[in-house]
C-alpha cells in the first residue's frame, strides 16, 4: 500500500531510510468507516485525558442513548449538560462536541464522502471553525480517517520530539524547523510523520542509535 511513499523517503533521505529499516513497513491504514462527527466527538472527549479514561467517558455517553451505537448529531445536541456532566464531559468539551453536532446537522461538518471532495487546507479551515477543534486535530483526521498522504502535523509533540531524537537536535525542534526539512518528504509526508512517531519508540528502546554507526 505504501510502496511508492517509502521508496521516494528513502531516496529523498537517508536518516529517514534508516528509520525505516529499523521500524519496517508503515502500517497505518485509514479508517473510512468512521463518519466525521463521530471522529471528532471522539476526539475532543479524548483532549487531556488518557485514552482509558476517555473511552470511559465515551461508554457514558453512548449509555444515554443505548438504542444505537453512537447518538446521532440530533441527539447529542438535544442532551441536556446535566446528563453529559454527569458522563465526565467538562463544561467546555459539552460546548464543543455540542457545536460539533450543530455544525453536522447544518452542514458544516459533511459525511466522509463530502470531505473526500474538498483540499486539505480547505477541510482544515472548515472544520477549525468548530468550538474546541484545532488543526491537530483536524490533521489526524486527514491522516488516520481520510488517508490523506501529504499532512504533516508539525505541531505534534510526537512527530516533534521522533525528529529531534532521529536528527539529533538539541531540545524539542521548533515546528519551522521541521516543516522546512519536511519538504524533501512531499508528496508523503503523512507517511513520514508516522515513522517520526515509530523514531521515539526506538529511541526509548535504545535502538535509535543504530543509525549513526557507519
Amino acid at each position: 500500500m505504501h510502496r511508492p511513499a517509502l521508496k521516494h523517503l528513502r531516496n529523498a533521505d537517508p536518516i529517514l531510510a534508516r528509520i525505516i529499516a529499523l521500524a519496517g513497513p508503515c502500517k497505518m491504514t485509514p479508517d473510512h468507516a468512521q463518519e466525521p462527527y463521530e471522529a471528532l466527538v471522539e476526539a475532543v472527549a479524548h483532549q487531556q485525558l488518557t485514552g482509558k479514561a476517555a473511552q470511559t467517558i465515551l461508554g457514558r455517553v453512548k449509555a444515554l442513548h443505548p438504542h444505537r451505537p453512537f447518538p446521532s448529531p440530533q441527539e447529542l445536541a438535544g442532551t441536556p449538560d446535566e446528563l453529559l456532566r454527569a458522563a465526565g464531559l467538562s463544561r467546555a468539551k459539552i460546548m464543543a462536541v455540542k457545536d460539533i453536532a450543530t455544525k453536522t446537522l447544518s452542514g458544516v461538518v459533511p459525511d466522509t464522502q463530502g470531505l473526500i471532495a474538498l483540499e486539505d487546507e480547505a477541510i482544515i479551515e472548515r472544520l477549525t471553525s468548530i468550538r474546541g477543534v484545532g488543526r491537530w486535530t483536524v490533521e489526524m483526521l486527514l491522516i488516520f480517517k481520510l488517508g490523506r498522504p501529504d499532512v504533516l502535523p508539525v505541531d505534534d509533540y510526537g512527530v516533534r520530539a521522533g525528529f529531534g531524537a532521529a536528527y539529533r537536535k538539541r531540545g524539542l525542534p521548533k515546528p519551522k524547523l521541521l516543516l522546512q526539512h519536511g519538504e524533501r518528504w512531499r508528496p508523503y509526508r503523512s507517511v513520514a510523520a508516522w515513522y517520526m512517531w515509530r523514531a521515539i519508540e526506538l529511541h526509548r528502546a535504545g535502538r535509535l542509535r543504530k543509525i549513526f554507526v557507519s
